[in-house]
């Protein structure tokens, strides 16, 4: 493999000479500089990038750390941001904590090694470790669908419980009125927000009705874990339940999924005998059977407004932190219908 030195050599500069041409550091002649750009090519020279991020202080690489990879939601976010670092000239690290908050310690301090310049984060469960430990980085940092009250850093996050007052007061204008809910894991706040639109839908439906609607909310309230597994057996447990809901919100669309199998292996017809809403808007949430109504976050621009956030901070741009919160959107399909 070819050196520095060698390109010296062959071009008949110095070594100092073709580190300014490389890192474009101070100026060169015309002459020198196309004889040591000649060199490179002739001898496929390859500078060190972790030479060059030493120099500059600076590596041009993000972290980024999610609960689950699986999830075809963080798939996708994930996606859409490695497609605006390369548009922006950054390389993308990706870590999986499978929402353990010991294995995301271990991945934060990972990274920082690796002297990232910024840092993507969707926090995994309750870990009260996590502010502190992000503080102590001290490097640019952005949240992404889960807020962090105590960490002054920026975030990005659909409005979650607007998203679930859509799915909910949709299914009430089905005329649905025993709406069940299988949400996420308890204490998680973009599960517990959705689940607080639910409810708070239930309170409309019955001041519309001049009366509380019966049974309470917390009767007709299941949790799962965000996965396929967890929606199937919620379902299965929710169609036993005396009397049966005619609809049912799930607070993702992995688990909606789930229900939705549970739902065909019992003879259930969706949406004939009960509707089906979930949330995130999966790409696979076309392709169900049927189809999955469900609540559309805006993947795409959450991604890129994560990323164009960070490098807001890195390049010194702007200071203070900042929160935006982006509306979701109804996606209606073949799941929900009207109530018998």
């Amino acid at each position: 493999m070819a050196t520095i030195k060698d390109v010296a050599l062959r071009a008949g500069v110095s070594v100092t000479t073709v580190s300014h041409v490389v890192n474009g550091t101070r100026h060169v002649s015309p002459d020198g500089r196309e004889r040591v750009e000649q060199a490179i090519r002739a001898l496929g020279y390859v500078p060190s990038a972790v030479a060059r991020s030493l120099k500059r202080n600076t590596t041009h690489t993000l972290g980024m750390i999610t609960p689950n990879s699986s999830n075809p939601y963080f798939a996708e976010i994930v996606r859409a941001a490695e497609d605006r670092c390369f548009g922006a000239g950054y390389t993308l690290i990706l870590c999986n904590t499978d929402d353990e908050p010991r294995r995301q310690s271990m991945v934060l301090q990972v990274l920082a090694q690796r002297r990232i310049d910024g840092l993507i984060v969707v926090s995994s469960g309750d870990d009260a470790g996590l502010p502190a430990l992000l503080a102590g980085l001290e490097m640019p940092t952005v949240l992404l669908d889960r807020e962090i009250d105590t960490l002054p850093c920026d975030l990005v996050e659909t409005a979650h419980m607007n998203g679930a007052l859509l799915a909910t007061r949709h299914l009430a204008t089905l005329g649905h009125r025993r709406i069940a809910c299988i949400g996420g894991p308890r204490g998680l706040v973009p599960s517990e927000q959705r689940i607080a639109g639910w409810r708070l839908a239930l309170a409309e439906i019955g001041a519309g009705s001049g009366h509380t609607p019966e049974p309470e909310a917390d009767e007709l309230l299941w949790h799962g874990d965000f996965t396929s597994e967890s929606g199937y057996a919620c379902m299965h447990a929710l169609l036993r339940h005396t009397p049966r809901p005619s609809a049912v919100f799930v607070a993702n669309d992995l688990m909606a999924l789930g229900a939705l199998c549970a739902a065909h292996e019992c003879g259930v017809d969706v949406p004939g005998d009960i509707s089906v809403v979930g949330f995130d808007d999966i790409e696979l949430a076309r392709f169900s059977s049927p189809p999955l109504t469900t609540v559309a976050q805006p993947k795409q621009r959450i991604a890129a407004l994560a990323v164009d956030m960070l490098l807001e901070r890195i390049e010194g741009r702007r200071a203070d932190p900042r929160k935006v919160v982006l509306q979701p959107e109804l996606r209606v399909r073949a799941s929900s219908g009207a109530a018998r």
